[in-house]
């Protein structure tokens, strides 16, 4: 199941008309990189739930095709939280052990050796757990020295702190627990589901994930996603061509031989850059954007079909689909959707 109803409000104001699954990392959505992750490991049936703009999730996933696998789509009217999803779409589940992503979480985590790990331990649930640094506004997870969950701390200050494990929501779980998730209401893993399987003394632990995590969930750590993916320090797959050492280039792009591009950095399809624009380091442009003369961008993000103008300067800015910025504009640490100055 992979969790993609939720509204966004932490990542607005790019989340007004963009739902959060369909945020771009390097050109492709979130969620288009979720599904490679399940793709890799053997997966071939998921669930999506849907609330917010499910006709643009639905139109971007498809039939689930384009991955080799089977999707099936789960509309919520009114939110059920992230247990009540998975509960309204139990038939598919009961047969054996599933996985619950969330549809914002960038990962490169091994589902092999975390499906591998739950069952070995005969676990009833387990929940993929990171060690992060000086980043609190994440649950902490406590676990004995045999990986054992043994409480839970929501959000702790800093006087509370005694571990830096965290819920990266990435779970196994056994299709009995679907029988303590009540139906047609909202319920929550977080708050609700764990700590009554720690209050019954279920058998639940926590895999401690290694591997690369990041929740795309506010507008910093989206802006970190797109730095550590540009750094390789996640492998994502970048549409286009690397056209030199960190320098990617999707189809249909026109580039002006006195446009300058500065590493690294990655061009949509269809963009035009014209003559002594500078673009980059560490800036994407999406498709069908342009990029007109002497316009410098650095530490950027710019969505779909956006604008810029002759001389306009834009440092650490986010601009929307179809945003424009006219010429001689100065914007600074700024995220912006869709402006027209």
């Amino acid at each position: 199941m992979i969790l993609a109803a939720g509204a966004g409000t932490r990542l607005r104001p790019i989340t007004y008309e963009l739902p959060k699954p369909l945020v771009p990392v390097v050109n492709r959505p979130v969620l288009h990189h979720v599904l490679d992750t399940v793709r890799q490991h053997g997966i071939k049936e998921v669930v999506i739930n849907l609330h917010a703009h499910a006709d643009r999730v639905r139109h971007s996933v498809g039939n689930g095709s384009a991955w080799g696998l089977k999707i099936h789509f789960s509309y919520e009217k009114n939110l059920l939280g992230t247990a009540g999803a998975v509960k309204k779409a139990a038939r598919i589940f009961k047969d054996g052990p599933f996985f619950v992503l969330s549809g914002d979480g960038l990962s490169d985590i091994d589902l092999t050796d975390l499906m591998a790990f739950h069952q070995s331990r005969r676990s009833l649930a387990t929940m993929a757990i990171k060690a992060v640094d000086h980043r609190f506004e994440y649950g902490v997870t406590l676990t004995n020295s045999q990986q054992k969950i043994k409480g839970f701390l929501e959000k702790p200050s800093w006087a509370d702190v005694f571990s830096n494990t965290v819920n990266t929501g990435i779970y196994v779980f056994d299709p009995k627990i679907l029988a303590l998730i009540p139906e047609g209401k909202p319920y929550d893993f977080g708050h609700e589901l764990w700590p009554l399987l720690l209050k019954k003394g279920a058998p639940i632990y926590g895999y401690l994930h290694k591997k690369y995590w990041c929740d795309v969930g506010n507008l910093g750590e989206y802006r970190k996603s797109q730095k550590d993916a540009l750094d390789g320090t996640i492998k994502l797959n970048f549409p286009g061509v690397q056209v030199r050492s960190r320098i990617w280039v999707d189809k249909g792009c026109r580039i002006h031989p006195k446009a300058k591009l500065i590493p690294p950095v990655t061009i949509g399809r269809n963009c035009r850059i014209d003559s002594q624009a500078e673009i980059g380091p560490y800036t994407v442009v999406g498709d069908s954007s342009k990029i007109s003369s002497r316009a410098i961008l650095k530490n950027c993000i710019l969505f779909k079909r956006v604008q810029v103008g002759r001389n306009v300067h834009l440092s650490n800015c986010i601009i929307g689909e179809e945003g424009q910025v006219t010429e001689s504009v100065a914007v600074y640490e700024a995220a912006v959707l869709n402006i027209r100055q």
